[in-house]
């Protein structure tokens, strides 16, 4: 539809802000970053004391988040499934918590592994080491034991793990109001237990990606300040793989082939959770430096909040301007789609990029959202957009915007250089290969493995991972929980239209 006279002045001012903002940044930038706090210096007991609370607080925030999801992702859902949706979100947390005490952990920073699992050394070579944490794994490190029983350790523990339950719980969006509790409750131990980790040690744990820089000279090696690759793209991959093997909600589609509309029941209750997810998105990424002596958090918390801010309006004036309308739930994946992105790059890049960041984002997220739902492939809450395309657009934006001002020596690369994690942009293009390499084993192998898990979940188990189609369409709560958490709307369907008999689930449809 043709955009209003103030729907065009909005966009006008919009992109003449941009570009005032970006010819001043670029041509005042000083990618040093002296006075940037990244210096070092000695850490006195003090100092280490208030890193160690500075862990603690961050994964607070972050264990918060899972209150932001349950309230997005039930509030995107209907009435009849409400408790089912919320309960999936609680669940999660003591699900991969649990398989990530036991094993994953020490899987993804242990001091022994399988071949499989990563290199320490130019590729070939297979791992010995990971991390730096002296040997969590080789001294009896299953279930936090040995080594693993110690304050600094732990503090690290506990903020992984809140990071791993981010991951486990975004397909519960993807896959809602059709997921079988038994059969998702599998998937938090997997993922927790094994998925999260396997990547996670690629990257974060001392593995082959994060060495690229030491095998193939591709800049830092593969670069993930916060998670949009290990956490949020991990988390889309795997929501993708559920929802294609699910297929769509029964009534989405017509017999045209043509989406319908399934509208969320409670519109302020996901607003509500998008404002949790913000504010404890600043324990997810500030708090990623690991040390309150490291003073670029400020520059990772002002990142955060300037994305965020750009995303969720550009989201908001891009739908106004093809719709006509101002839809809320768009600004608030918007929001989340430029918090996705600026995860992994927020302390590498200015705030002009972070504005920038975040803008695409916004656009990104509404075109994947359209794209998916056009293509079979039904999300209720845009899981696999905001976490899967936005995530991996964060990992390929650190490759183009980090302007080598902080990550002097990361991935144990260039220690003796002056420069730190730099994109094409600021001179390094090998940076950009393996930011592309990381982000492509993401869409490649880690989908196969979700995609791989859940055909042979549905396969082996009974009835398969989706329930009957009758109690789909009464609503789980009943069936599966045993509550209703709304139980005034007893035997009053939500669903848009009346179903046809002959109506069949077909698992894997959408693909």
């Amino acid at each position: 539809m043709p955009a209003s006279r103030f729907q065009r002045a909005v966009s006008v001012i919009v992109g003449a802000l941009f570009l005032v903002v970006m010819g001043a940044q670029v041509a005042l930038a000083d990618p040093t970053g002296a006075d940037l706090g990244t210096t070092t210096q000695e850490v006195t007991h003090t100092d280490f004391s208030l890193n160690l609370l500075w862990i603690v607080i961050g994964a607070v925030l972050v264990i918060f988040m899972q209150a932001g999801f349950a309230l997005v992702e039930t509030g995107f859902c209907r009435a009849k499934h409400a408790a089912h949706v919320v309960s999936t979100n609680l669940a999660i947390f003591g699900l991969g918590f649990i398989a990530f005490f036991l094993v994953g952990f020490p899987f993804m920073f242990g001091a022994y592994s399988l071949p499989l699992i990563g290199y320490n050394e130019a590729v070939g070579g297979w791992l010995i080491q990971l991390g730096d944490f002296g040997g969590i794994l080789a001294q009896g490190g299953w279930a936090l034991s040995g080594k693993g029983y110690d304050v600094a350790v732990l503090a690290f523990f506990l903020y992984m793990a809140a990071f791993m339950d981010t991951t486990a719980t975004i397909p519960t969006g993807a896959m809602a109001e059709r997921w079988k509790f038994k059969s998702f409750m599998i998937w938090g131990l997997f993922c927790g237990g094994l998925f999260y980790p396997l990547y996670g040690n690629w990257v974060w744990g001392g593995g082959w990606l994060s060495q690229l820089g030491n095998s193939l000279g591709l800049g830092h090696g593969a670069v993930d300040f916060a998670g949009s690759g290990v956490v949020h793209a991990m988390g889309g991959a795997a929501a993708l793989a559920g929802a294609l093997v699910l297929g769509p909600r029964l009534g989405k589609y017509g017999r045209d082939g043509k989406p319908r509309t399934i509208a969320g029941h409670h519109i302020p209750m996901a607003m509500l959770g998008t404002f949790i997810l913000l504010f404890g998105w600043f324990g997810f990424n500030a708090a990623s430096t690991f040390a309150a002596t490291d003073l670029r958090f400020t520059v990772v918390a002002a990142n955060t909040a300037i994305a965020a801010a750009f995303g969720s309006i550009i989201a908001l004036v891009y739908v106004s301007m093809r719709t006509e309308k101002f839809d809320p739930s768009m600004a608030a994946n918007g929001m989340l789609a430029g918090l996705v992105a600026i995860t992994a790059p927020c302390a590498f890049v200015q705030p002009w990029a972070a504005a920038l960041i975040g803008s695409i984002a916004g656009i990104l997220v509404v075109h994947s959202i359209w794209f998916f739902e056009r293509r079979g492939v039904d999300d209720p809450v845009g899981a696999i957009s905001v976490h899967g395309a936005c995530g991996i657009f964060g990992v390929i934006a650190l490759g183009l915007f980090a302007d080598g001002s902080y990550g002097i020596g990361w991935n144990g690369t260039g220690a003796d250089s002056t420069t730190g994690v730099t994109g094409l942009f600021y001179g390094d293009a090998g940076q950009l290969v393996a930011q592309l390499i990381s982000a492509g084993v993401v869409v490649t192998v880690m989908f196969g493995i979700a995609l791989a898990f859940f055909k042979i979940q549905h396969a082996m188990t009974e009835g398969g991972i989706r329930p009957s189609p009758e109690e789909e369409i009464a609503g789980l709560d009943m069936p599966e929980m045993g509550v209703l958490a709304y139980p005034e709307f007893t035997g009053v369907t939500t669903d848009p239209i009346e179903l046809d008999e002959s109506e069949e689930i077909r698992v894997g449809a959408s693909s």
